[in-house]
């Protein structure tokens, strides 16, 4: 089992470094680019190359229902999950859908798990043990997805923020998994994580590609169904509370689901010097990023690396309830 840990971690990681800079060659060549807007030169970046994640992804999934084929329901539905949720993200990539068709959409991607059945409806609650929510928990599931897409495409304000925040969760769930002796899970967990650490070595700062709307959507939806297939919800809630906390200051201080054309005043702003400060305006909407600069204007790196210490701090927070989750099974 620790051969297939390696192999699956090695061929995600080696599949998506191999093909991240030939797709941002490709979107560069069609002129899929964005402006980074935290730089004073505004360069323009290969946008949409998250798509290289999600090869590395579905290459190792690929792998290991092929040598481990009892798990193959679970590999199919996390595979199936994560393509629904890649085709939203380029259809918004494309069209810039709305808020709204956002979250509904999204909430598709649960639906592979549900068809074929890939979950426990008897999740571990802390001090209360397992719960059987027979009809609740499937309901829950499209809504689980929604969330964790969204939270991490609304997770990506400067230069490695989703990215490197995604490798630190999926760190943390893999060593979870290991712990309760999921091993299963634990695969899919390095196979997830391999595609986001080598997707990160080109994304922070300074970044050379932008993984896009279909990237971030697409490592949303293989955290979600990860944990939907395979437990420990509430140490994964607890991991993304950055995340989870910034889509809620957003939608709770800018008046519900708004697109960002909708927002007339911008949280943050470049300043000359190329630091970055919070803007004073009461009518900005509250983010993560704008709460990180409110003692003072700070660098993109500066801003990134409090993003993933953030990330990091409810990751081992969460590693603490494990412990407790386990008594509770």
């Amino acid at each position: 089992m620790i051969v297939y840990a390696l192999l699956a971690f090695a061929i995600s990681f080696l599949t998506t470094f191999i093909s991240t800079p030939r797709i941002a060659l490709f979107m560069n060549s069609r002129g899929i680019v964005g402006v980074d807007i935290h730089k004073p030169n505004k360069p323009k970046i290969p946008e949409m190359v998250g798509i290289a994640m999600l090869i590395g992804f579905s290459t190792s999934l690929v792998f290991l229902s092929l040598v481990t084929p009892e798990s193959g329901n679970t590999y199919l539905a996390v595979l199936l999950s994560i393509m629904v949720a890649a085709l939203i993200g380029l259809f918004d990539d494309f069209k810039d859908l709305s808020p709204t068709r956002k979250v509904l959409l999204a909430m598709l991607s649960g639906f592979p798990i549900i068809v074929l059945r890939a979950y426990n409806s008897r999740p571990i609650i802390p001090f209360i043990g397992r719960v059987r929510l027979t009809i609740a928990y499937p309901l829950a599931i499209p809504i689980a997805l929604s969330v964790t897409t969204n939270a991490m495409n609304m997770s990506d304000p400067v230069n490695g923020a989703m990215s490197g925040s995604a490798s630190i969760i999926l760190t943390l769930l893999a060593i979870a998994y290991m712990l309760t002796g999921n091993c299963t899970a634990s695969l899919v967990s390095l196979a997830l994580l391999g595609a986001t650490l080598a997707f990160y070595f080109y994304n922070r700062y300074p970044a050379k590609v932008f993984s896009g709307n279909v990237g971030s959507f697409v490592v949303g939806a293989a955290i979600g169904s990860l944990v939907v297939t395979s437990g420990l919800e509430v140490v994964a809630v607890i991991a993304m509370l950055p995340q989870i906390l910034n889509s809620y200051m957003i939608l709770s201080t800018s008046g519900g689901l708004k697109s960002k054309k909708d927002i007339t005043v911008r949280p943050t702003r470049l300043l000359e010097n190329g630091l970055i400060e919070a803007v004073k305006d009461q009518r900005a909407p509250l983010t993560l990023m704008r709460m990180i600069l409110a003692g003072s204007a700070k660098t993109e790196k500066e801003v990134a690396r409090e993003f993933l210490a953030l990330t990091a701090f409810s990751s081992i927070l969460a590693l603490v309830t494990i412990p407790i989750v386990l008594l509770g099974g």
